[in-house]
């Protein structure tokens, strides 16, 4: 795959993970736990979910400046362009995406699709390997740094995430907002769909890069 095609998948995957995004928040039982504080900032702030998705974002990539200083790569330097895109396609979806499901059997359906959607994405993004969003960057960066299992920091960071949106969301809101069963099925499923995809869209050139290639086995 050449350079400019892996940019490419890397926006397309950007879109697919931001609709089933706001697929999961439609319906209306929680929100992927990286996108648990954004959407509860959009409840409470004048800001569009796209827009507080961004914000969170840019704070995770001040992060990873204070973590690499003048080892963070110039290409990092690319999240804050694909984060404006992401957030735009967030609110774009969400805007898009008018259904209000009644029926429980719906609301899981859209839920189990959005989640297959994000792992889309997710997947689609790791097979660019260019560039990660910078929630999953800092995560990376994190676990790079301090010699720690990638999984077990990701797991940390989601329950952080999670905990803090609950926090925030009871004491301006009195109740919690955007966490439900919901997140819990966004977070148990997204990595296992994710390596499925992977499994079956990717292969290793000769090179050991990853690259995009349908196929059965």
């Amino acid at each position: 795959m050449s350079t400019p095609k892996r940019y490419l998948l890397l926006i397309l995957a950007v879109m697919i993970q931001s609709a089933g995004i706001a697929l999961v928040v439609k319906s209306l039982l929680g929100t992927s736990p990286i996108s648990s504080l954004p959407y509860v900032l959009s409840l409470i702030s004048p800001f569009t979910f796209g827009q507080t998705t961004f914000a969170v974002n840019m704070v995770f990539v001040v992060f990873e400046l204070l973590m690499l200083r003048r080892d963070f790569p110039a290409v990092f330097w690319l999240q804050i362009p694909v984060t404006i895109l992401f957030g735009f396609c967030i609110d774009f979806f969400m805007n898009l995406f008018t259904i209000v499901p009644d029926a429980y059997a719906l609301k899981l359906l859209l839920c189990l699709l959005g989640t297959a959607l994000v792992a889309l994405g997710v997947a689609g993004q790791g097979i660019a390997d260019v560039l990660m969003l910078a929630g999953e960057g800092a995560v990376y960066t994190f676990a790079h740094q301090f010699h720690i299992d990638f999984g077990k920091v990701k797991v940390g960071n989601d329950i952080s995430l999670v905990i803090l949106a609950a926090i925030v969301s009871v004491l301006t809101m009195g109740t919690i907002e955007g966490i439900r069963e919901g997140t819990l099925i966004s977070a148990l499923l997204t990595g296992i769909i994710a390596r499925f995809y992977l499994r079956h869209l990717s292969r290793i050139d000769a090179h050991g890069r990853i690259y995009l290639a349908p196929h059965k086995s």
